[in-house]
């Protein structure tokens, strides 16, 4: 450009050559010496490195990582899982942890829904991202489960079963009933002529299949294809002298998917099926019910159809209709209310999302026994936080590279190699092309103008100005929480801070807590955290001082119990308390706050060692004469003989009738007297009664003491509070003998969890 052509001969045809103006751009590499290049990698280092940090300290771990090798794999159909519920009718039904049946082989106490979940089909020998549309079937005392479990390596439905002979407290898993070749769900289940039969959902084949047990309940045979229809969530009953199957069929135009419902009827469940005249009996909403939700079932000579609700998310509800009318021609039901309360746990609850399914039945003792799935997460969850993810990290790219230019390092948004008149060596067509090529000639303008206004953003904002270096520290940190945000969606799972199991079974405790009414603020915040954590059963709150407040004030996602006493004694933290309905109490200041994860891992831990004071706040009494120390003190000599009782896990029995014995009678005095040294006195009283262990420490990812913001801290003054406390062990080691021998290391335990 701006030279004249040199016409080359000695061809046999004349060529205009254009000169190679960019012959030496390139003979440096850029990435090499570009300030852009060295501050991406730096970014790119210094980022990895605080998310790191995050997902070590703060995002909330999977609980069934260890099983991902072979079941439990995200699902973006969810998470579904298993409870059971009893009641003296249908519409007064209780989960199973309200009946405060025990189970000392698996140490729950008391058992807690669900009951059966992906790790119980896993761990049992087949793989399952979820199990869900429980049946039951009753056979004397045995209970049967037929369920839908989702094979973790063909990504299709299966029949799998389990037993149970303590009236649905525990499952043991039998294996898979029915596997076809394609997906398979709904195992509908009933007798028939002295013969057991199962009607699945197989709509991938086209047809409604029949099958009979062979050898009851691993085995059974096709008995016949009662309709060559895709029906969805069928079932057959008989009712005034005829036999109804209720089915939805979503192949039409104009169907209504999830809010369809046809009616057919016959002498015999084998056929011939003959439709009803108001077919389709709904065609509406999906939200409306018309889906059908499990067993339909007889109280009282009425008739009750469950369905479910769809509408805000597949099996968001389950809904129950009350048939008024069902004959050849009319059909009328109405809806009723069930009774099933729902969780407002949220994610932190097995079923705190939807619930879509029941099968309830009226067992020998006349008692009624009822079971739904439940899962944590809305239908595709797992999609919508990947593709949360990706807009997030994609967000980061963009501030990263504003902050380049702010900064000076990066010089444009596109770099000119980027722009089509900058590709390096091209043929004169190609040359000819974009002089004359409207989109060549746009996108070099387009290129011209970013870079124009990268240059200008730097003239405006100034980063050498307070104004400037405000806005860089405030683009760095949105870059750093939009990052820590795109790696929580992408890895960090549903976000749930769920329970964890032992012995595949699950279990809850009692929270308690001792304040006054000073500290209400507190108590407030507390309440309305810990009452979301998933093993949580009630709030016991210990007041000892001032007006209690009204439970109205609380924002509680359990039952709170205010426990008003007579005198301002810190020995009421350890009271005997018939009201307390579980074994396990969690002693927990309310100045502390900590995530539900932390929590729950500290409760599996208790309950392998429920003979254990089993917390969060280690220390080391030692020397001579013994002396109270902070936790930095047990580190250093790696090892600890106490744990705070300001943030443990305790036998609520053992615990509270031992603090209270006539032996520990001059010790409580002590407690009264310096009204301080409650937490060490129980430590003293567990060492004195066993030889064996009885402390066990759980690191916490993170705590807050809360005190520090409300100004009401009860030990203030730390040098005083360690000076009485020194004091304390002095005493309880002449009353109770020394623990100073008691001494266990941080570090044992496979899962890391003392580190």
């Amino acid at each position: 450009m701006g030279s004249n052509p040199i016409v080359v001969s000695g061809s046999s045809t004349n060529r205009t050559t254009r000169p190679n103006n960019n012959k030496n751009k390139n003979n440096n590499d850029p990435c090499v010496s570009s300030s852009a290049f060295v501050f991406l990698i730096g970014s790119f280092i210094i980022l990895g490195s605080i998310c790191g940090l995050y997902v070590r300290f703060l995002m909330t771990p999977n609980v069934h990582a260890g099983l991902s090798a072979i079941g439990c794999k995200e699902d973006d159909e969810g998470s579904w899982s298993i409870g059971v519920f009893y009641g003296d009718s249908p519409f007064s039904l209780k989960p199973i942890e309200d009946t405060n049946i025990w189970r000392n082989e698996s140490a729950a106490w008391p058992v807690a829904n669900p009951v059966i979940t992906c790790a119980s089909a896993s761990v049992a020998g087949f793989s399952s991202n979820f199990v869900a549309d429980p049946f039951l079937y009753v056979q004397g005392d045995v209970l049967y489960m037929f369920f839908e479990t989702k094979n973790s390596i063909t990504m299709q439905g299966d029949i799998g079963v389990a037993r149970s002979t303590d009236k649905g407290a525990s499952w043991e898993q039998l294996g898979i009933a029915l596997d076809e070749d394609w997906h398979l769900s709904y195992p509908y289940v009933f007798d028939y002529n002295g013969n057991i039969y199962m009607m699945p959902e197989g709509r991938a084949k086209g047809q409604l299949r029949l099958y009979r047990a062979v050898k009851f309940p691993m085995e059974w045979t096709l008995e016949k294809i009662i309709m060559k229809k895709p029906l969805v969530d069928s079932f057959i009953i008989p009712h005034d002298g005829k036999y109804w199957l209720f089915g939805s069929d979503h192949r039409g135009i104009g169907t209504e998917y999830n809010g369809q419902l046809e009616i057919w009827y016959s002498t015999s469940p084998l056929g011939p099926w003959k439709p009803h005249k108001k077919n389709p009996i709904y065609n509406t909403d999906k939200s409306m019910g018309a889906r059908n939700g499990g067993r339909p079932f007889l109280f009282d000579g009425y008739l009750y159809r469950v369905g479910q609700d769809d509408g805000e998310t597949y099996g968001r509800r389950i809904r129950l209709f009350k048939v008024e009318v069902l004959t050849t021609n009319v059909f009328k039901e109405v809806e009723v209310p069930l009774g099933l309360k729902a969780s407002i746990k949220g994610r932190n609850a097995w079923n705190g999302a939807r619930s879509h399914h029941l099968d309830v039945q009226r067992l020998s003792s006349g008692e009624w026994i009822g079971v739904t799935d439940g899962d944590r997460v809305p239908s595709g969850d797992a999609s919508r936080r990947f593709n949360l993810g990706c807009a997030s990290v994609l967000g980061v790219a963009a501030l990263v590279i504003l902050f380049g230019m702010l900064l000076g390092a990066v010089r444009g948004l596109v770099p000119l190699s980027w722009c089509p008149h900058d590709f390096g060596k091209r043929s004169d067509a190609s040359l000819d092309w974009e002089q004359s090529n409207l989109i060549s000639s746009r996108m070099r303008l387009f290129c011209s103008h970013l870079n124009r206004a990268s240059s200008s953003l730097r003239t405006r904002i100034k980063p050498n100005t307070c104004s400037g270096s405000s806005v860089l520290a405030l683009t760095f940190l949105v870059i750093v929480v939009l990052m820590c945000t795109g790696v929580k969606y992408i890895y960090g799972g549903s976000g749930a801070h769920e329970a964890y199991p032992l012995h595949g079974q699950y279990s809850q405790f009692t929270l308690l807590t001792m304040t006054y009414d000073a500290r209400l603020w507190n108590l407030k915040m507390y309440v309305k955290h810990y009452s979301r954590c998933s093993s949580v059963r009630e709030v016991v709150v210990v007041w000892n001082k001032g007006q209690p407040p009204e439970l109205s004030e609380f924002d509680s996602a359990v039952p709170v119990r205010i426990r008003v006493e007579e005198k301002n004694s810190l020995n009421n933290r350890f009271k005997v308390d018939p009201s307390i309905k579980t074994r396990s109490v969690l002693e927990l200041d309310d100045d502390i706050m900590m995530p539900c994860d932390d929590v729950e891992r500290g409760f599996k831990v208790w309950r392998e060692h429920p003979e254990r004071i089993v917390g969060f706040y280690p220390r080391l009494a030692n020397g001579s004469p013994l002396k109270y120390r902070a936790e930095s003190h047990a580190r250093k000599h790696n090892g600890y003989n106490m744990i705070l009782t300001g943030a443990a896990f305790i036998d609520s029995k053992m615990a509270f009738e031992m603090y209270w014995s006539k032996e520990a009678a001059a010790g409580r005095e002590i407690v009264d007297n310096l009204f301080n040294c409650e937490d060490v006195l129980l430590n003293f009283l567990y060492a004195n009664a066993s030889s064996s262990k009885t402390v066990e420490y759980v690191k916490p990812a993170w705590a807050i003491d809360t005190s520090k913001f409300s100004g009401v801290a009860i030990s203030g003054n730390t040098q005083t509070h360690y000076a009485l406390r020194s004091s304390c062990l002095e005493k309880f080691s002449e009353m109770y003998g020394s623990i100073s021998n008691r001494k266990s290391e941080f570090n044992h335990r496979m899962d890391g969890w003392d580190v």
